[in-house]
């Protein structure tokens, strides 16, 4: 017994010694491995008498167990000391302030968007939507522009590598107006031979495409453009909507509108929308805000439409710049930058 026992004791010292877990199979191998030193004196057995085999095999095994419990705790022991290493190597400041993520935000074009939307759908006007690739007759020849009309030269017009059907190239559309030619179509095709049509109201907000970049211009813009086609629709309905519009998006009465004469081909008469506050950092100044008249009698007759019955009114404003005079941006280029110092303001 006492040469087991001291065994154990070596089995014990020796893994207590190793400071790595492979120097602690290393030492295991000296004392269990195939010639190991318990191994060596369970061959041995072979040679003893039945009774003392007995009991030397059982002295034997237990010294077995000994070394293997020693091996086992000294494997949770280097084990520990490995865990705790890299937690003090990974330790958190638990003192530090949270890290939060970021919540995102309506971009402020969207915003003024969403808003012009809800305003004009108060006033029981539709919404429309259509392709940013048009043809030159929705573009052009139905809003009655002259074949030698300036917006259709490549120093106005974004053109695409493709033909309609006539052999004219396709557009990246100037302005929504032709989503009011589509959508007064639509509306007259679906109450042809109707003795009363509905009004027709709508409006089309999207994006539009023009050569030109500056800090009050950009390549793609936004535009908002609106149509009240009916019986007997005049200058002044355009008058009481536009101004209900400008005071209920600018959020204030303390405002002035007025019309200057000017010319559209689609329009006649044709005039531009100012707009004066009468309060704040632009107190006093007229700022152009929109373009509009009543529908020519061609366009009518484009729309489908009979100009001898039907009359109304068409605008169109610049969503980027009435955003720009409701949040006093006096760069328009901030608007597309993507620069989150900027957009963060309008969470």
């Amino acid at each position: 017994m006492n040469d087991l026992a001291q065994l154990l004791q070596s089995a014990q010292a020796e893994f207590a010694q190793a400071s790595t877990p492979a120097d602690l199979e290393n030492a295991k191998a000296r004392f269990l491995g195939k010639s190991g030193q318990v191994t060596e004196l369970m061959k041995g057995l072979a040679a003893l008498p039945v009774e003392e085999k007995k009991t030397r095999g059982a002295e034997i095994n237990q010294l077995k167990q000994g070394i293997e419990a020693a091996l086992n705790a000294r494997r949770q022991a280097l084990a520990d000391a490995e865990l705790e290493k890299q937690l003090k190597a990974e330790a958190l400041d638990v003192t530090l302030p949270g890290r939060q993520r970021g919540t995102g935000g309506l971009h402020p074009i969207t915003r003024a968007m969403e808003r012009i939307e809800a305003i004009f759908g108060s006033m029981g006007f539709d919404v429309a939507d259509g392709p940013e690739i048009e043809t030159d007759w929705f573009s052009f020849s139905s809003l009655n522009n002259p074949e030698n009309h300036p917006a259709r030269s490549m120093q106005d017009t974004f053109y695409v590598d493709m033909k309609d059907e006539g052999g004219r190239w396709f557009n990246l559309r100037p302005h929504t107006s032709p989503m009011q030619i589509r959508y007064a179509q639509a509306h007259a095709k679906r109450y042809a031979g109707q003795d009363t049509m509905p009004e027709i109201r709508v409006i089309a907000p999207g994006r539009t495409y023009r050569v030109d970049s500056d800090a009050t211009h950009s390549p793609m813009f936004h535009q908002v453009e609106g149509l009240w086609v009916g019986e007997n629709i005049s200058f002044k309905d355009l008058k009481s909507v536009y101004l209900n519009f400008i005071t209920a998006f600018f959020e204030t009465d303390a405002l002035q509108l007025r019309f200057r004469p000017s010319y559209f081909p689609f329009t006649e008469p044709s005039a531009e929308i100012d707009i004066m506050f009468e309060t704040g950092p632009l107190k006093g100044r007229w700022l152009e805000v929109s373009g509009a008249g009543q529908v020519h009698p061609q366009v009518i007759r484009n729309m489908g439409l009979d100009p001898e019955r039907y009359i109304g009114f068409a605008f169109g404003s610049g969503i980027d710049r009435l955003a720009m005079l409701r949040y006093g941006v006096n760069d328009l280029r901030l608007f597309f930058e993507g620069d989150l110092r900027f957009l963060s303001q309008f969470k």
